[in-house]
């Protein structure tokens, strides 16, 4: 097993440990938050999550279904490795920021965000 994929497996475990501790976002709800907290997001309401991670996850996916890639897919299994690696990439950052947001609507949706200025 290469260094990253050491590291991808490192990270899916460490999300998984974090579903298993008391209290916390089991993965089915953390999936399920994904688009309440992409649209919550988008309309400003929660900033948890920047435009700039959003935008990294959109071309991230569009990547992924694009037929150009880095690597060319016909190279089998090669060309697959560039996908996988940054669909893990997108699913670690998903399920992570999921259960942060799943945190912030269970602490009644604070408005405001340390470090935020306020008027």
């Amino acid at each position: 097993m290469g260094s990253k994929s050491a590291a991808a497996a490192g990270q899916a475990w460490n999300i998984y440990s974090e579903t298993l501790e008391p209290g916390a976002p089991k993965i089915g709800e953390r999936f399920r938050a994904v688009p309440r907290m992409l649209k919550a997001t988008l309309r400003g309401e929660y900033k948890g999550m920047s435009y700039k991670t959003l935008g990294l996850l959109a071309v991230g996916l569009v990547y992924i279904v694009s037929p150009l890639d880095v690597i060319p897919d016909l190279l089998l299994p090669i060309g697959l490795v560039d996908d996988t690696g940054v669909a893990m990439w997108l699913a670690t950052v998903l399920v992570r920021s999921a259960g942060d947001y799943v945190k912030w609507e269970r602490g009644g949706r604070p408005h405001v965000v340390v470090g935020d200025v306020i008027p």
